[in-house]
Formats: C-alpha cells, structure tokens, sequence
C-alpha cells in the first residue's frame, strides 16, 4: 500500500455500526392494521426518537422490536443476525434492554438489589441450591456499575418504592444497563418529570448515547429536538418522515400531521 493510500484509509469516514434494524414490519389486531411496513435503523452512538399522536403504532413498534410481541410482516434484526423469531428473554441476553411506559421496579427491593436482580436474570447462572444467589460478585459488580453510571450511588440502599418519580425512571434505566444491553428501547422515560429531572434525564442518555444506540419514544418535543440524532415521525401506523431533527422540524408533512397540533 503506498502512502498516499494510507491516507486516503485515514481520511475515509467511518461508517456508522447498525446494532438494530427493523424491515418493512407490519401488524395486523384483526382488521386493523395497526404498522404498515414500517422500517428503522439504530447505529451505535446515536438516539434514534419516534414520535406520533396516540395510536400511531409507536408502543406497537418498540413491542415488536423488543420481541414482546411477533410481527406479522417484515423482519427484526438484532447485530446483523435476523432474530424477528427470537422471544424477548432470548434478545434481552443477546444485547437489547428497554424500559416501560410504567415502572417495572421491586419497590420493596433496595436500589442495589434492583439492578443486582436485573443483571442476575441476564446471566441466568445456575446456583447452587446451598448457596444465595445475592452473593455472586459478577451480578454486584454488575449491579453497581449500572447504579453509578445512572447516577443512583448516594441511593443504593434506599428501598425502590421510597424514590421520587425521577429516580424510579433512572432506576429502570439502570435495570436496563445491569445487563449489559448495547440497544436501549426507551418508552416514555420523561412521563411525568419536572424540569429539573427532565434535565437529569436528558443528560444520562447524552452520557449513554457513547456506547449504544437509543430508540427514544417520548411525547416531550422540546425535549426530543434537544437530544436526538434522528427523528422517525408515524401517523396511523405509517411513517411519514425519517430525518434529523432540522428537517423534520421544517416539514411541511409533520407539521400538518402532529407538530403543528401543538
């Protein structure tokens, strides 16, 4: 290789790593078609948010994503590997985390046996009938780095049910983090958050933007234009727009659709 090809390879732009895909899914409730062959790609690095009135197919979309519940058209593609047949438990230990509209946490359970329970179900580790599952250091270890990158360490000891709204939000982030997922599907992570949690909230997905990539479903537009890379806009079950947030902002198909209803 000459030297000017060396730095034709230096200068040449990375190519972004797809961790998901979904391809022209569909689902059918009977005879409503609730997705019409809707299509998204998430790259690592990057939050992806999908926005729409009720009933657009977001919740629908992130189900099927997540393997909650089967398509009945198109594929799923989890790193490159098509697990659209895979069940949830099965994507959940190959790298995908999400969290819930509502609160999924044990509010009797401390912060750290929260997370430590979370990254226990990943690792689905056998135990020994003699010996109790709480003291495997790899789930600690797990449990309390998820804590620390949400911020939650001043908490760990506080009992689940005990935290504000804000940091049962962060809580099931961590959940999802213990692990040790490299997608994150997020519904509705800023429902019901004051201002100064939203802003706590906006800059945990900045810091976890770094190593994953994020699919952000959320109603909050100021919050989204502030955080996302791209924007997927659906109406009825379809998608209309897949942009950056500049140009889904200035199109004149979204804003006649949803932002101008706001």
């Amino acid at each position: 290789m000459t030297r000017h090809d060396n730095m034709k390879s230096a200068s040449a732009p990375t190519q972004p790593q797809v961790l998901l895909r979904g391809l022209d899914i569909s689902r059918r409730w009977g005879g409503l078609l609730a997705l019409d062959k809707v299509s998204i790609t998430l790259e690592r690095g990057s939050v992806h948010a999908v926005i729409g009135t009720n009933g657009a197919g977001k919740s629908t979309l992130i189900n099927i994503l997540s393997g909650e519940i089967p398509p009945s058209g198109g594929r799923v593609e989890l790193m490159g590997q098509d697990v659209t047949g895979w069940t949830q438990p099965r994507r959940a230990r190959a790298g995908l985390g999400r969290s819930y509209q509502r609160n999924t946490i044990y509010p009797s359970f401390s912060v750290l046996e929260n997370c430590r329970l979370a990254a226990q179900a990943a690792t689905q580790k056998p135990w020994q009938f003699w010996q109790s599952a709480s003291v495997c250091q790899t789930s600690l270890a797990a449990a309390h780095a998820a804590a620390e990158r949400s911020g939650l360490v001043p908490l760990l000891e506080r009992p689940a049910g005990l935290l504000s709204h804000g940091q049962k939000r962060q809580l099931e982030i961590a959940m999802c983090l213990a692990t040790a997922p490299e997608v994150l599907l997020l519904d509705e992570p800023l429902a019901g958050m004051g201002a100064e949690e939203t802003e706590r909230m906006l800059a945990l997905l900045g810091e976890l933007r770094k190593g994953h990539a994020i699919l952000l479903v959320e109603h909050d537009m100021d919050a989204i234009f502030r955080i996302a890379d791209c924007i997927t806009v659906m109406v009825n079950g379809s998608v209309i727009a897949t942009d950056t947030p500049a140009q889904v902002r200035n199109n004149p198909q979204v804003q006649a659709a949803y932002l101008g209803e706001h």
